[in-house]
């Protein structure tokens, strides 16, 4: 039986790096995201699996949507519209546990609404719901952006791992390039949302502050998962 890839066994080391224990769960991510190694799959299918489907869709965009709506209507209570968001996250992990499937993108929504609804009723400002996507958006921007430039590029660490080769993909030329600007990219992405959306934050501007967050999701995720896989095809053609 053959026996699984091993970098550290292969060097002689008892641990493996931490870059190779983050390659492997970002190739895991990915993976459980809807990627696999299959370059052979369509754009269109990695894409709209990377978004889950109509349900992912729906569970990403309806608590935001009601949040939005119910705010600009009725801003008081500010309870109100919280609830009614956190409840509907809530109601989209029930039914992914009814039906045994993989809860963890519904119970990740469901998590980080609550947080965000316990702190903006502790302030008492409807844009401090908002709060976590800023912190996440200045988190993965700034890390991709850094992973990058000193050559560990997050996006090579997740498709190497998930294509099977490790960190083996820095040794060659024309992958380290692609995978550099591939995580400049997503890191403007992450920095471009934090840049439009921080000022409408700092300005009270919680309508608008939420349809901007709406649209510079999926909308402009969408692409960037379709041109981050049409690269990785290209330098992982498949076999035969």
């Amino acid at each position: 039986m053959t026996q699984p890839h091993d970098p550290a066994a292969e060097d002689g080391r008892d641990e493996p790096r931490p870059s190779e224990l983050i390659g492997a769960a970002l190739g895991g991510a990915a993976r459980r995201a809807g990627f696999s190694d299959d370059s052979g799959r369509s754009t269109q299918t990695v894409v709209w699996g990377a978004m889950g489907g109509w349900r992912g869709i729906l569970e990403s965009v309806l608590p935001s949507l009601a949040f939005v709506i119910l705010f600009t209507l009725f801003p008081e209570p500010l309870v109100l519209s919280l609830g009614v968001s956190v409840g509907l996250a809530a109601v989209f992990t029930i039914v992914r546990l009814v039906q045994k499937s993989p809860p963890s993108a519904a119970l990740g929504g469901l998590i980080a609404a609550g947080a965000a609804a316990m702190l903006a009723l502790w302030t008492g400002r409807g844009a401090d719901n908002f709060v976590p996507g800023l912190i996440t958006n200045a988190v993965y921007g700034t890390a991709m952006i850094l992973a990058a430039l000193i050559g560990w590029s997050l996006i090579g660490l997740a498709a190497g791992f998930l294509m099977g080769e490790g960190t083996a993909w820095r040794a060659d030329r024309r992958k380290r390039r692609a995978f550099f600007w591939l995580g400049i990219a997503w890191g403007v992405l992450f920095l471009l949302r934090l840049s439009v959306q921080l000022p409408l934050y700092l300005t009270d501007q919680v309508t608008l502050l939420g349809t901007l967050k709406l649209v510079m999701g999926l909308p402009l995720f969408a692409p960037m998962v379709a041109v981050t896989w049409l690269v990785v095809r290209a330098l992982y053609p498949r076999a035969g």
